[in-house]
């Protein structure tokens, strides 16, 4: 089976005790057989390392801090969200904000240590948000970061949690949220209590050549226009995209620029990717379907 492994940060991986090179956003792919139950590590300086032994079990079952991604008969290992290897408690802050008593910690992870009437709620964080500040907004809590922000309840639910930038805060919260995608897409925001109000989105640069097909399950994923990409024939269309791909959360480029990967929830901690191939007439896509191989 084909293997591919892929890191949050850069770690050194080993395969039964033999150093097998560096992993992390580039992938490092080798050819392994379930049944051999080889034992793996994943090992980022000043972090714990991620153990697993790569086995049938692990497959139907991956533990915490592993992402499996199937695709075409392979398997894509994905570690993530490493515990520094310092177990020090170390408080960043402590605030009061809407009557709540709020203390911001780091003992392997960052956490959020929120008191008050409800109760104690200890609220895992990303490390975006090891500079956050604390804001009242309505009667929610605001963390917010350069990067990254959490809206949270008075009982410690996470109405929010993205990337962005804080753009105005208050009853009302408006942000800019950047899209990771091919044309620089971003979305102008707002909320009322968790609740989506409106939504913007813009793109930055157009599409090339070799990414408008990839542009196009982009912009059907966040919910932009997706006729600028289409043919006349498949225009009228275009609203009932999504609704035909079906529900993926994010899209995956390949060495061809009219097949594109879609990844799609298999269960907890693990995804399928489903190729589609687009075919072209005069520059704009006119037909699309599922490619099997």
């Amino acid at each position: 089976m084909r293997v591919t492994f892929l890191a949050e940060k850069p770690c050194a991986l080993t395969v039964n005790g033999a150093y097998f090179g560096m992993v992390d956003g580039f992938e490092r792919s080798a050819r392994l057989d379930p049944k051999d139950g080889v034992f793996c590590e994943l090992s980022p300086a000043g972090y714990l390392s991620v153990r697993f032994r790569f086995d049938e079990d692990f497959l139907l079952s991956p533990p915490p801090q592993i992402k499996l991604y199937f695709s075409e008969g392979g398997v894509a290992v994905y570690a993530y969200d490493f515990a520094r290897s310092d177990p020090t408690l170390s408080v960043l802050w402590q605030e009061r904000v809407s009557g709540s008593r709020l203390t911001l910690y780091m003992q392997g992870r960052l956490t959020l240590d929120l008191q008050n009437e409800t109760g104690f709620h200890l609220i895992p964080l990303p490390e975006e948000l090891l500079d956050c500040k604390p804001y009242a907004c309505g009667e929610d809590i605001l963390l917010e970061g350069e990067s990254a922000f959490v809206l949270l309840g008075r009982d410690g639910s996470v109405k929010l949690r993205t990337e962005g930038k804080i753009l105005e805060k208050g009853e009302t919260l408006r942000a800019e949220i950047l899209f990771p995608d091919s044309m620089g897409h971003s979305a102008v925001m707002e909320w009322r209590a968790g609740e989506l109000l409106s939504c913007t989105i813009h793109s930055q640069r157009a599409p090339t050549e070799a990414t408008f097909a990839l542009a196009l399950f982009e912009s059907a994923l966040i919910g932009a226009d997706c006729t600028p990409f289409l043919a006349d024939a498949l225009k009228e269309k275009a609203g009932s995209l999504r609704a035909f791909l079906g529900k993926y959360s994010s899209v995956v480029l390949t060495d061809d620029p009219a097949r594109v990967g879609l990844v799609f929830g298999r269960g907890e901690r693990m995804y399928d990717v489903r190729y589609f191939r687009v075919e072209f007439t005069d520059g704009k896509i006119s037909n699309l379907w599922e490619d099997f191989r």
